[in-house]
């Protein structure tokens, strides 16, 4: 367990900083390497704990894993079958870690895990993962916390409506689909990058998909596949995060070597604060300015503003002009960073999934505790703007999302002292 201790208000914040490969690209696209027996080479992967955890569940399973000299990941799955069966201690530690079924389904005609952890921020339950399997043709078994899918003759096409569009479910389906017999259509598909990302990673491979970005995916089921090469996005979520950083300290920050039209509806928001943030071919500059003015704000699926941007948009209209309100749509227990930023002399209130925020114009620095990654990194933006000491804790939830965080935020100026607690 460790803490971060950051003195603010941060008065010098500001510079450049790179952003890093996207998270939740390269969580399934790690997990599609277990298509093929060649190998697989990723570059741009970040070093995360949610990463190094998927790691550790792939090597579990027999998988060789290496990473190189010049930061490239090598995965070789040349296994017959799956060594053991997948432990309950390692799948617990992520979310992502359910995106295992689709090449074990796939490729080995069998997958049991148990049932997947991460950040509590919802019931997030795998039905339309399992919903799709089994119209895929495998028989699914759900026990006392854990999920048995078997299909010893092969999963086979066919037409799959995602009654919501799930990332993680697209993601699943998608995948497995590619060894299926036959044409697979997916309706009603999530269209984040991250699913574009995966698809050009499977295109490489030797599969064969259309639609990917668009609500109605196929994929037409081909007998193998081999190893390719494929460097993943940047992370759209930690360049938004540290644009709001900037954006709540007033100050000069370019994002680079990230994507911009990942982030429109973060750059267009900006805007309507009265921001001046600037769009390049790689990179996204934000210009000196005042006080951000209220707005209001709605999550939904892309292109619509990201639920993964929501706290830390809340943390930075919480020093803003006048009053706003964030609508959170895709996750029922997404606002538990509001007692904590209440703590730091924030003004919200919430109604069911609505949340009130009245400006204030200054926060203070008090010890609060990171309840989810992007709650903890919404205490952060708050800690970074607000007078006196500020002690995070739980900040493993932080570290599962951003790479080398601490590191950037001393580079753009920010005081943080990264300290392990006595337990």
């Amino acid at each position: 367990m460790a803490s971060y201790i950051i003195n603010g208000p941060a008065k010098n914040f500001g510079g450049s900083v790179r952003i890093s490969g996207s998270k939740n690209s390269a969580l399934p696209i790690m997990s599609a390497a277990m298509l093929c027996p060649e190998k697989n080479v990723l570059y741009n992967l970040p070093r995360l704990s949610d990463t190094e955890a998927m790691a550790e569940i792939m090597a579990s399973l027999g998988c060789g894993i290496e990473r190189r000299e010049d930061g490239a990941v090598e995965i070789s799955a040349d296994i017959k079958k799956p060594r053991r069966k997948c432990g309950y201690a390692l799948f617990s530690r992520l979310r992502a870690s359910v995106l295992i079924m689709a090449p074990l389904l796939a490729r080995f005609g069998k997958a049991k895990i148990p049932m997947p952890g991460g950040c509590k921020i919802g019931a997030r339950p795998i039905d339309l993962h399992l919903k799709g399997f089994s119209a895929m043709g495998a028989k699914i078994r759900q026990g006392h916390g854990f999920v048995d899918a078997s299909a010893p003759g092969g999963l086979v096409g066919c037409r799959i409506y995602l009654d919501f569009p799930s990332v993680g479910a697209t993601e699943n389906l998608m995948t497995a689909a590619c060894l299926a017999e036959g044409s697979t259509t997916i309706l009603n598909a999530a269209n984040e990058p991250e699913i574009c990302d995966l698809a050009d990673f499977l295109i490489g491979m030797g599969a064969k998909i259309t639609g990917a970005g668009g609500d109605t995916i196929t994929v037409e089921g081909v007998e193998e596949l081999h190893g390719c090469s494929h460097k993943i996005i940047p992370d759209r979520i930690e360049a938004g995060t540290f644009l709001i950083f900037a954006a709540g300290l007033g100050a000069a920050l370019k994002v680079e070597k990230t994507e911009p039209r990942h982030l429109k509806p973060l750059i267009a928001k900006l805007g309507e604060m009265g921001l001046d943030c600037e769009a390049g071919a790689d990179f996204i500059e934000l210009h000196p300015s005042g006080r951000p003015k209220a707005v209001d704000i709605k999550t939904m699926p892309y292109p619509g503003f990201p639920t993964d941007l929501q706290a830390q948009a809340m943390a930075l209209l919480a020093t803003g002009e006048g009053s706003g309100m964030v609508v959170e749509t895709i996750f029922e227990n997404r606002f538990t960073h509001i007692p904590e930023l209440c703590r730091m002399g924030a003004g919200i209130k919430t109604e069911g999934n609505a949340a009130f925020i009245n400006g204030v114009r200054h926060l203070s620095g008090a010890e609060v505790r990171a309840t989810d990654l992007r709650a903890g990194a919404a205490l952060v933006a708050a800690a970074l703007k607000a007078g006196g000491k500020s002690v995070i804790h739980n900040i493993e939830h932080i570290e599962r999302g951003y790479e080398s965080f601490t590191e950037k935020l001393r580079s753009l100026g920010a005081d943080i002292e990264r300290v392990e607690d006595n337990v």
